[in-house]
């Protein structure tokens, strides 16, 4: 039997979609491909809004396994769809729930805002979920006495620090695409392209958000290339995000920053990139791997991540 083609895979998606009353959210690190078929792309928070406001009966995550579970906490009575369980996340994994519980008993008396790139578990340890477009703003919603545990990015949480002054304990992980960059090769990139703008996610390491232009959330990079009067860009994140840079802004020129040891000259999420079109295809025709989580888990994991959505969304965020 032929196999099909990338235009015959992505027919059948569309198709298996409406008959399932199915819908394809995809995160910014996501392939050109699978970004351009999705019902909607973005970053950590307006996905979460997404998935827990749809009228879709079954949600397919073009993401991490720790995405696609806070889609099911919001959204428990809808089928969520990974397509690859083995897409995980090395800043999530970075934080085991037995070592946070430790860490929480070692550091009595805090707040726990919890990243959004943590396990349920984890969550379901936490007082409120941030994420790297909404962070600062929610350490700021706290009284300014508060005693504040944050996990699990140290680079997030030392940004949010310094930009809030709070009095704050900072969890020891990292994400291993944004810990990763060259100051190096970022530098050589500058001489280069002299009138270039450097533009970082708060991800990254002290030295790299020190030579930026621009530092921000995913969403918060694309916003400021599409509104910014400068025309090329030095782009300290996931590479993933320059495919919607380029529709926004086609005439602009993009370069992807490369970490220390790199073979494609940028930087990627390898779990990100195990979602393919083809996994897509077979996970939405067997409806498999579904993602369950733990009732009790999943329970005490909403209640942060609704507190998030609502201080959010009292801030126009």
């Amino acid at each position: 039997m032929k196999e099909q083609s990338q235009e015959q895979k992505i027919i059948e998606i569309k198709k298996l979609k409406e008959e399932k009353n199915a819908i394809i959210l995809a995160h910014y690190y996501q392939t050109g491909d699978i970004q351009d078929i999705a019902d909607f792309v973005g970053d950590s928070l307006a996905l979460s809004q997404k998935a827990a406001k749809n009228s879709a009966d079954i949600i397919l995550f073009a993401g991490v396994k720790f995405m696609a579970e806070t889609a099911k906490i919001l959204a428990p009575e809808k089928k969520v769809l990974l397509p690859d369980m083995l897409a995980g996340c090395s800043l999530a994994d970075s934080c085991k729930a037995v070592d946070f519980k430790k860490f929480i008993i070692e550091n009595p008396g805090r707040t726990v805002i919890s990243y959004v790139n943590t396990t349920a578990e984890i969550k379901a340890l936490s007082d409120i979920i941030c994420t790297s477009s909404n962070a600062v703003q929610i350490v700021e919603s706290l009284p300014p006495e508060e005693k504040i545990i944050f996990a699990p990015d140290r680079n997030l949480g030392n940004y949010v620090l310094n930009k809030t002054g709070r009095d704050m304990v900072i969890w020891n992980g990292t994400c291993h695409v944004h810990e990763e960059f060259s100051l190096e090769a970022i530098i050589r990139l500058k001489k280069e392209n002299p009138d270039a703008k450097i533009i970082v996610h708060p991800e990254c390491e002290l030295p790299v958000r020190l030579v930026a232009d621009f530092i921000g959330s995913t969403s918060s990079l694309l916003e400021y290339t599409k509104k910014d009067n400068g025309n090329c860009y030095i782009v300290a994140t996931e590479a993933g995000i320059i495919h919607q840079m380029k529709r926004e802004n086609p005439d602009k020129v993009y370069i992807p920053a490369p970490p220390i040891d790199s073979t494609c000259g940028c930087s990627e999420c390898s779990f990100m990139k195990l979602i393919t079109i083809e996994k897509i295809l077979n996970c939405l025709k067997y409806e498999k791997p579904e993602i369950f989580v733990e009732k009790e888990t999943l329970l005490r994991a909403q209640k942060p991540i609704l507190r998030m959505m609502e201080i959010s969304e009292k801030l126009g965020l």
